[in-house]
């Protein structure tokens, strides 16, 4: 696959992830938020056990390593950032996550000695800049919904320097479902310690369970791990970039949510470093 297909595929799971704060947000009306996590991660993994049995009987001993590691991140990144959704807006949570812009790249250097090139650095500062204008308050300060979801940003970093470094190595398939069997395995447990997991849900949280966990999860993290073969920690993230615009889009257009002025300049700037980093990689590529 070329990297410019890989790219557009990408960008698609960042507008799936984009819509689902809003899905998650909703549904925490009637579900505690790691039982959440939960059933999402179990619908998840029923769903490639059913469609992969084969080539999951056959996982090895180090795919069962990667993935449990990969799961663990990605467990603390879903469990803080849908606890966070309860404290603070889709679109502030969206932006928010989205700085994992900013650590990409450092561990990628420090674990993966990937640095990135000028483009990409140009790219991360003026994201960054618009992140900051979407974090902070007028008193430059950051509400208690946010700092849940900023551990959040740098948990889902830390899974996308992680999948970067086992991807090339092990079955895409195999390697999905251990990381998702392993976050429904310890959701389960973590929800059992601190909450009281309920299966009589309304419809509509089930139908956000079923959205969540079967497209974008199954589906989307499935695709993650085989596109990421294909490109850079640091230009993934990148793309990544355009899930909180497409999160504040989506709160802004079905829930009210307004989009200030600083919104709207934060917005803008993220879209312009994405650009910046694109013609910036592709120019020394």
């Amino acid at each position: 696959m070329k990297r410019w297909q890989a790219d557009l595929i990408l960008a698609l799971i960042a507008l799936i992830w984009g819509s689902t704060f809003l899905t998650v947000k909703n549904a925490l009306d009637a579900v505690e938020p790691i039982t959440f996590v939960a059933w999402r991660f179990w619908l998840a993994s029923i769903v490639l056990l059913a469609l992969f049995p084969r080539r999951i009987r056959h996982v090895s001993r180090g795919e069962v390593l990667a993935g449990g590691l990969i799961g663990v991140w990605l467990l603390l990144g879903y469990v803080l950032q849908t606890i966070g959704l309860q404290y603070t807006t889709t679109g502030k949570a969206g932006f928010i996550t989205g700085l994992s812009v900013v650590f990409v790249p450092v561990l990628s250097t420090l674990l993966l000695r990937q640095p990135p090139g000028r483009g990409p650095v140009l790219g991360i500062l003026t994201a960054t800049v618009g992140l900051a204008l979407l974090m902070l308050d007028e008193n430059l300060r950051v509400q208690s919904g946010d700092l849940w979801v900023l551990g959040c940003a740098a948990a889902f970093a830390l899974h996308i320097v992680t999948v970067s470094r086992f991807s090339p190595h092990y079955d895409a398939v195999r390697l999905a479902t251990t990381q998702i069997v392993t976050v429904a395995l310890l959701a389960t447990g973590a929800a059992f310690a601190v909450e009281t997991p309920a299966v009589r849900l309304p419809p509509e949280t089930w139908a956000a369970i079923a959205f969540t966990g079967v497209v974008a999860t199954a589906l989307v993290f499935s695709l993650q791990v085989y596109l990421q073969r294909f490109t850079t920690p640091t230009h993934t993230v990148l793309i990544f970039s355009l899930e909180p615009v497409f999160a504040a889009l989506f709160g802004w257009g079905l829930a009210d949510e307004i989009l200030g002025l600083k919104e709207l300049v934060g917005c803008g700037l993220i879209l312009a470093g994405m650009i910046v980093a694109e013609l910036g990689d592709h120019s020394t590529a």
